[in-house]
């Protein structure tokens, strides 16, 4: 009986290990994600940026009091919004959690902030990410 238990256990921690393992490798699969964007950002790419984006009709990207539906749509307001380099300006992404939901879904929180030459606008957002199999994307974005 007692060995049993010991075998039980010690397979309970090795599968716990493997779960903590594949948060982990989620964790930095998604903050891969962000990086690549704010990098595309800061070289004025709006299409790079936007490939972190689920490419589809059912995108959504809640910010202020508007909700925009899709992908196509969400890169036209972009494009309108930031114009140019000096309207995008520098972009950085701070106080990140990421919180791994299964391995399909994962939620993260945090702070985004741009450096431009007249203002350093910045606030708060939460994005919904699914795996698909070209990898992680933002499925749902709501950003103050």
């Amino acid at each position: 009986m007692k060995l049993a238990i010991i075998i039980i256990l010690v397979a309970a921690s090795v599968s716990f290990a493997q779960s903590n393992s594949q948060k982990a490798q989620i964790e930095v699969e998604v903050l891969a994600v962000l990086t690549r964007q704010s990098q595309d950002w800061n070289r004025g790419d709006v299409d790079g940026f936007m490939s972190g984006y689920w490419n589809s009709p059912d995108l959504v990207f809640a910010s202020g009091d508007k909700v925009t539906k899709g992908w196509q749509a969400t890169l036209d307001n972009y494009k309108k919004t930031y114009n140019s380099k000096a309207a995008m300006g520098t972009l950085s992404f701070t106080d990140l959690e990421i919180n791994v939901l299964s391995r399909e879904i994962c939620v993260v929180v945090g702070s985004w902030s741009l450096k431009r030459e007249s203002d350093n606008p910045k606030g708060k957002f939460t994005l919904i990410f699914r795996r698909f199999k070209e990898g992680w994307r933002i499925i749902h974005d709501h950003t103050s």
